[in-house]
């Protein structure tokens, strides 16, 4: 006799593998947030370029390198996403429907808002571009996460890094985004007042917003949440 394992309904971010992502139910919610949060995770990225007054720690290093590539910023984390699945492989990382999604979608958003988006001479402007940028990622960051399905390359790899080391999560944070702020300084990366109010921020903002974005999905009985 075969005996089925019961889905309990869940009201937190779990920690599930791609094909129990798809399985855990609501994808017609899910599917569609995972990609409205990815667009605008894009948007804020081409108005903090816009502003002008500092970009993310990452992007601080995707200015850098299209200094050095015939490429577009958006192409660039496009690129450096790839890049950095490829170091998920020894951390045993499994990624999921969003993780794709978040390495295609945001790069091809960022340039899209770029393509449209001009830098305003005013001072006022683009610090408020920056903050309005600044603020939107936090949204953007809520909806994403919240779809549950599947961590963008970057914090895969920092909750990789987490694992296999013992190090917390806010320290391999900040040993990560202080390493790819250096190497994009080193390859003439954008740094400003908006890369320390991105860096202040985004935690709590994200904190903020994901409560609201959170998904209820159905986990099977004895998988763990995150």
């Amino acid at each position: 006799m075969t005996t089925m394992t019961a889905a309990a309904p869940i009201r937190t971010l779990a920690d599930l593998g791609p094909v129990a992502q798809l399985r855990a139910g609501r994808l017609g919610r899910r599917l569609p947030q995972l990609v409205v949060g990815l667009v605008l995770y894009g948007v804020s990225l081409g108005m903090m370029v816009r502003g002008n007054v500092g970009l993310a720690p990452w992007d601080v290093l995707h200015s850098g390198l299209i200094r050095h590539l015939p490429i577009t910023l958006g192409q660039a984390v496009v690129l450096m996403s790839f890049v950095v699945l490829v170091l998920w492989i020894p951390l045993r990382e499994q990624p999921g429907i969003g993780t794709i999604a978040n390495a295609v979608l945001v790069g091809l958003s960022a340039d899209a808002t770029l393509w449209v988006l001009d830098e305003p001479a005013a001072l006022s402007a683009r610090i408020a571009l920056m903050i309005g940028g600044v603020l939107l990622c936090g949204v953007a960051s809520g909806l994403y996460i919240g779809a549950q399905l599947g961590r963008g390359p970057r914090d895969g790899l920092m909750t990789g890094l987490h694992r296999r080391t013992g190090l917390s999560l806010r320290l391999v944070r900040t040993l990560l985004e202080v390493a790819v702020v250096l190497v994009g300084l080193t390859l003439g990366g954008v740094l400003g007042a908006g890369t320390v109010v991105y860096a202040l921020m985004i935690g709590p903002l994200t904190q903020l917003f994901l409560p609201w974005c959170l998904v209820d999905i159905a986990v099977p009985e004895g998988r763990g949440a995150a």
